[in-house]
């Protein structure tokens, strides 16, 4: 009788579900988690192996920096306008608008402004530009990788079906779907709820989190016809992206920045002040 084969190990189970079609996705993730609870995989390595594969079904629309949070100069100010506002974004690129943030015109490198520090009597920020690329919302983001990779571009502008910019994305935004962003003691598990209780009286909440929501878990009456999350009333009533450590007053709540990074809100610590009705 002949000798029963030998089981395939880790690895030739692995190049057999990858030579297959995509319908073994789940076995390949149940797979890669059995790796890593055997010590085969870190936990950085199964990370970044789950963001490549989630890059492949995500959308330009899921991480873009929405239209009323970019950054952008206006082509009609003077440098000495606008260079205090890309000091203290320290972005490196920027969207250049004309009359609205609806009509993107190009985009200036923070790098190119050094001509202006060496005193060109004739520096024209027009002359400056470099064309801006547009992207459609549905645009996954594995192809935005392999275009921002071959055209050596790091920033593209998303529209909606319309012509209409409805944000930006950037290649570090990208990046970050694989990699992780920089954490930090305030920031959430991204499983977690919007609104978590921290001590009697303080809420952590993501500022994503709809006003609807808010309104109902903390017994609160803000209007939500201007804004759909709290992030944008709260963006609303400091006119600028606040810092972390900030804090404002609507209403009977008061509202500090937990984390915030140069481009949008993330997480808000919330307290009523004011008694309630």
């Amino acid at each position: 009788m002949n000798d029963p084969l030998p089981k395939p190990g880790w690895l030739e189970r692995l190049s057999a579900l990858l030579l297959r079609e995509p319908g073994d996705r789940e076995q390949l993730v149940a797979l890669l988690h059995s790796a890593y609870e055997r010590d085969l995989l870190d936990s950085d390595a199964l990370s970044m192996i789950e963001g490549v594969m989630q890059v492949s079904e995500m959308q330009a629309r899921d991480i873009m920096v929405p239209r009323s949070q970019m950054d952008v100069i206006d082509i009609s100010e003077t440098p000495d306008k606008f260079i205090p506002l890309m000091i203290e974004t320290a972005h490196s690129r920027f969207p250049v608008t004309e009359n609205d943030k609806n009509n993107v015109i190009g985009i200036l490198l923070a790098k190119d402004l050094l001509r202006y520090y060496a005193g060109e009597e004739e520096f024209n920020v027009r002359e400056m530009l470099r064309p801006a690329v547009f992207i459609p919302e549905s645009k996954r983001l594995n192809v935005l990788l392999k275009d921002f990779r071959s055209n050596r571009n790091h920033m593209a502008i998303v529209v909606d079906e319309y012509g209409s910019v409805a944000g930006l994305v950037t290649i570090e935004d990208v990046l970050e779907q694989i990699v992780g962003e920089i954490e930090d003691e305030y920031d959430f598990d991204e499983a977690a709820d919007n609104i978590v209780q921290d001590t009697i009286g303080h809420y952590r909440v993501k500022a994503i989190t709809e006003i609807a929501d808010f309104n109902q878990t903390l017994m609160a009456k803000f209007d939500d016809e201007d804004y759909d999350t709290i992030g944008g009333l709260v963006l609303n009533k400091f006119g600028r992206l606040p810092k972390r450590g900030e804090s404002v007053m609507i209403g009977d709540f008061k509202f500090m920045v937990l984390h915030a990074d140069s481009r949008r809100l993330h997480t808000l610590l919330v307290e009523r002040i004011g008694g309630e009705d």
